[in-house]
């Protein structure tokens, strides 16, 4: 094959990948940049600045609302990769082939229905006349019902749910590629369960670690319905105030202006993760 058909080849390969990228994530984004960069001074009549940011530094529940926003975000992180990563680890290191498919497949199962259904699954579940309450009413442990809903608590259980999988993917495709004699070395030279864990196990799976830190991260801040459905009123959540503004204020600019600061304060706190961990984005891609 001559050189130009090769360059052909790559091209035609990857042209899809880059229109996709182009179309849907590039030039959208320039576009909410530009309209955050527009102030009203009139009706219909707009002037470059940035009134916008302003506005959002100017009022404390704005970003106190986004730093509440990070920091439940991080604790669905944190409570994600505790759990995911040993059942992860049973998956990839002790299940038998036949097993793998089938728990696979019990981790898939939130992500059969959409975000709306899961949501309103736990609202049928944890409501004054759901079954839980129902449940603890005939056990006796309680003489009326009990409202789980519409608290912190039940907005991050339903967080980590939504979110689990996406912890447990790369950090099973990462200890899959630990081969089982670096364990027993590990034991051979007269380290117990922590230090093996510790010393051999973690360092080996960080780059899986990372990535699914990276993604449960993001997905849960930019979390949408789960928050105000299981949260109700109380839930505080950035992207409702970012809906507040494209929506019901018809505020464009300042919708586009909290939608890019979002985007630089996950980008800022996964940069700052990664500097943290002594792991590249890149190195974490290659390996997972």
């Amino acid at each position: 094959m001559s050189a130009d058909a090769k360059r052909l080849s790559l091209i035609l390969l990857f042209a899809p990948f880059a229109l996709w990228i182009s179309l849907l994530i590039i030039l959208p984004h320039i576009g909410m940049v530009a309209l955050s960069l527009r102030e009203k001074v009139a009706p219909r009549v707009y002037e470059f600045g940035f009134g916008n940011y302003i506005d959002f530094i100017n009022e404390p529940i704005y970003w106190n609302t986004l730093l509440r926003t990070g920091s439940m975000s991080l604790l669905v992180t944190v409570l994600a990769l505790l759990i995911g990563f040993p059942v992860a680890y049973y998956i990839a290191k002790i299940a038998g082939k036949r097993s793998r498919g089938a728990l696979f497949l019990m981790c898939l199962i939130p992500l059969w229905v959409s975000d709306l259904i899961r949501a309103f699954g736990w609202i049928l579940l944890l409501r004054e006349t759901g079954v839980v309450s129902s449940v603890l009413i005939w056990s006796g442990m309680t003489t009326e019902g009990i409202e789980f809903l519409y608290n912190d608590v039940t907005v991050v259980v339903g967080l980590v749910y939504t979110v689990i999988l996406f912890m447990i993917v790369p950090l099973v495709s990462t200890l899959d590629g630990m081969g089982d004699d670096m364990i027993e070395a590990g034991y051979n030279l007269g380290g117990n369960t922590l230090t093996v864990l510790r010393r051999i196990i973690i360092p080996y799976a960080m780059p899986g670690i990372v990535a699914g830190c990276i993604v449960v991260f993001m997905l849960t801040a930019g979390s949408y319905l789960t928050p105000i459905l299981l949260g109700g009123k109380n839930s505080s959540w950035f992207t409702e105030q970012i809906y507040d503004q494209f929506i019901t204020r018809f505020n464009w600019e300042s919708g586009a202006a909290f939608g890019i600061l979002l985007l630089a304060f996950t980008s800022f706190v996964v940069w700052l993760g990664l500097r943290l961990s002594g792991q590249s984005l890149a190195n974490t891609v290659a390996k997972t």
